[in-house]
């Protein structure tokens, strides 16, 4: 009598995208070769204006689901739809990524082979350099923390080859961010309210304090196509969702009142130096995006029913 082998557990992959068509098209071709491959591709088209429609028309991807939106969702409210969509096809694990990475062939099979419930992909840029910026040190405690992102993985670890095996993170992005069904029917779908941004810290926070732990795998590859660009402008709609969602994450879950009273301080820093810097524009910004806050404090619901 032989063994019986485990039964794989089946994947669906989520993509959100917009107006980047040059960037979708080697990302499906990244997804294309992956071994094994997933069993279910949905791609949420933000309604984008460029030919995005035509290279997801053009693509022969087994397993491919369009989901075209009406209007722009953001990356959030994409994320949203997409985990909805594919948790509704019953698959076992959903893999988040935005449309600018390319997974190494392997990385899939990597992550399967892990049998926990909230993975992440290890990010690198087109130079082979580490470029992982996933929190190891998330910190909603200490009120003194202007940042609360305080270690990420490049930082800690600089290389790829100086990483374990695994890392345990305290937020993610979802950009490689993999779960298994059963932690969106404790905690709910990605929070679609935030537009972009913060979106997945929302979802890693919850994860993590229902009893998930996250870790994120060394050998499981995914390469940026761009490189990072963090520099918003503050003063700039961008700027406004930065500060709403950074306010929003403090506001729900904050550990004490004083991590609950920062949003309000830095919202007087801002207005009192904008003299001096960001202007009338961001003191703008950061008054809306305080009451904006204020509303989406009550946590999002927790089913997927």
């Amino acid at each position: 009598m032989t063994p019986t082998e485990p039964i794989r557990e089946t994947t669906a992959v989520v993509v959100v995208t917009y107006n980047r068509a040059a960037l979708l098209a080697p990302m499906l071709e990244g997804l294309a070769a992956l071994d094994p491959a997933p069993e279910l591709v949905v791609v949420v088209d933000n309604a984008s204006t460029d030919h995005t429609p035509d290279v997801l028309a053009a693509c022969t991807l087994p397993g491919l689901q369009v989901v075209r939106t009406q209007e722009n969702l953001g990356g959030a409210g994409g994320f949203h739809l997409g985990t909805r969509t594919a948790y509704d096809a019953g698959v076992d694990r959903i893999w988040l990524m935005d449309d600018d990475v390319l997974p190494a062939p392997d990385c899939l099979g990597v992550m399967l082979a892990a049998d926990e419930d909230c993975l992440m992909a290890v990010r690198e840029d087109s130079h082979g350099r580490l470029c992982e910026k996933a929190a190891t040190r998330f910190d909603l405690r200490n009120p003194l923390a202007i940042k609360p992102k305080t270690a990420m993985v490049e930082t800690d670890w600089v290389t790829r080859s100086a990483m374990p095996e695994r890392v345990e993170l305290e937020n993610v992005a979802f950009e490689g961010f993999m779960v298994r069904r059963r932690v969106l029917e404790r905690v709910g779908l990605p929070d679609p309210s935030y537009f972009i941004f913060y979106d997945d810290v929302d979802f890693a926070v919850r994860a993590r304090r229902a009893g998930f732990r996250i870790w994120a795998l060394r050998d499981a590859v995914l390469v940026r196509q761009l490189d990072f660009d963090q520099q918003h402008d503050l003063a700039g709609w961008k700027g406004f969702y930065m500060y709403r969602n950074l306010f929003t994450v403090h506001l729900r879950y904050g550990e004490n009142a004083l991590v609950r009273l920062k949003p309000w301080l830095i919202v007087l820093a801002v207005v009192l130096l904008s003299p001096l810097r960001g202007g009338r524009a961001e003191a703008v910004n950061v008054i809306r995006a305080i009451g904006a806050a204020r509303a989406m404090r009550p946590l999002p619901a927790s089913s997927v029913d």
